[in-house]
């Protein structure tokens, strides 16, 4: 493989801090979330690879689908806009183009793993890369079963990114028994498997999020039941409306169940039963959650969900195969836990450690600073409850406000900005810069339904 010039190994992040506090009255009102992220860089890949013109209705407008998309269009597909969709011009009959430059992914793991299928049946090389989060995060669990395949891909010393692909080899079909379930590995070999001799099945420990296989028989390929695809597939053209994302409506969920008298309406929200795992929880937690209207998008089930406030919200324990299915949604259940009656107990989740950050790690700090009883561990965190009155309280120190570090994880800063609005006392949320790779619009809809929350720089701005 020709040696690329070096890369830099990060990037530098835009500080970015929320103020949050408590909502001055309960939350109400309706929305829709915004569309799903792992549908949505599915779509587009899928409609790269098909010969045709795909139409994709809601399809994410977020930093980390962005970033699949200006890499598609790298690679030679057309991406144009009209006024309810978006077109790709897929490649399927005259192949991908070489790219000139390395292909940067941004904060975007499932970007980077997707497209890495791709790209190891291509004929030429490929350096994927991305921002300094992104470099940090494990890639040899795709890059090993890849090379079992007949794949050339090499990793950095430490088995994270830059991905260096070497092209023009011959795949073959295995059976990769996986030791983790993880839908990006189970896509990313899939992906691959298309374009390799035989059969690829992916057998998993538990059941991972299961978008692409219900999406690859509206792209017109005939897989067998399973994780699984047949080499040599073809792709037509096809069209998808892409549902709100669970993880994104799981945000406002929780917001409704933490404020006192709080009653929302979320719109078309993705009912995946491999998704489904916070509204089981909130369910166990005694929340009050309705599902009304439910139909289907394509192949995912949709639904609008609703959910009240209810006083005696209580811990839970999850663990086992439970996990797979709540993996992005357990920040913000940590922080819901804090409020909670009882003790969460939260095991089997060690995947938490390898996200945008260690989400274990970043989450038990920020909820010990604002006083709650927290046992971080290797796989899962224990969080002893404190509802009630003076629970607002629980901060020490004479500050007015508390400052938590959410180390440039949209998802651990999403979940305290909601928890603020439960509490008495406000924080100041660092590391929140990349909220927009999955929610654009996260505080425009939390000030909608009620909430207070707001971009320091930009108060400090409107306030000169």
């Amino acid at each position: 493989m020709r040696r690329k010039k070096a890369l830099p190994l990060a990037v530098a992040e835009r500080p970015v801090t929320l103020l949050a506090q408590q909502a001055p009255a309960p939350l109400a009102g309706e929305l829709r979330p915004p569309s799903d992220k792992s549908i949505s860089h599915r779509a587009v890949i899928l409609a790269m690879l098909a010969e045709g013109e795909s139409r994709i209705e809601g399809l994410l407008m977020a930093e980390d689908v962005d970033a699949t998309a200006r890499a598609c269009g790298v690679l030679g597909a057309r991406l144009r806009q009209d006024e309810n969709a978006t077109l790709v011009d897929g490649t399927g009959g005259r192949g991908l183009n070489a790219p000139a430059e390395p292909l940067d992914m941004g904060n975007s793991g499932t970007a980077m793993r997707l497209l890495a299928g791709v790209l190891v049946a291509q004929p030429f090389d490929t350096t994927i890369t991305g921002d300094a989060s992104l470099l940090r995060r494990p890639m040899e669990r795709i890059a090993a079963p890849l090379r079992k395949m007949g794949a050339v891909i090499r990793t950095r010393p430490n088995g994270c990114a830059p991905l260096e692909i070497e092209g023009g080899r011959r795949l073959r079909g295995i059976r990769y028994h996986s030791p983790v379930a993880s839908a990006q590995v189970k896509s990313c070999l899939l992906l691959a498997g298309l374009h390799a001799a035989g059969e690829t099945v992916v057998i998993e420990p538990g059941a991972s999020r299961d978008h692409t296989e219900r999406m690859l028989p509206v792209f017109g390929v005939d897989s067998p039941p399973g994780a699984s695809v047949r080499g040599g597939s073809r792709l037509t053209a096809a069209e998808l409306a892409i549902p709100a994302d669970p993880s994104s409506a799981a945000f406002m969920m929780a917001a409704a169940c933490l404020v006192p008298e709080s009653e929302l309406r979320l719109r078309d929200v993705g009912l995946n039963p491999t998704r489904s795992g916070f509204l089981q929880a909130l369910e166990s937690m005694g929340c009050d959650v309705r599902i009304s209207a439910r139909g289907r998008f394509g192949g995912e089930p949709v639904g609008n969900v609703e959910v009240r406030w209810r006083a005696g919200m209580k811990g839970i324990t999850l663990g086992g195969g439970a996990i797979p299915a709540i993996i992005d949604e357990l920040p913000m259940l940590m922080a819901m836990a804090a409020l909670a009656d009882g003790e969460t107990r939260i095991r089997d989740a060690q995947e938490l450690r390898v996200k945008e950050s260690d989400r274990i790690a970043v989450m038990g700090s920020g909820l010990q600073a604002l006083g709650f009883r927290v046992r971080m561990r290797p796989d899962g965190i224990d969080i002893e409850g404190q509802p009630g009155p003076g629970r607002q309280n629980q901060a020490s120190g004479g500050e007015e406000s508390v400052t938590i570090d959410a180390a440039g994880d949209h998802r651990c800063a999403m979940s305290f900005c909601i928890l603020a609005q439960a509490l008495e006392r406000p924080l100041r949320i660092r590391g929140a810069a990349q909220i927009d790779t999955s929610y654009p619009g996260f505080l425009a809809d939390l000030t909608q339904l009620g909430g207070l929350a707001k971009n320091e720089q930009e108060a400090a701005n409107h306030a000169r």
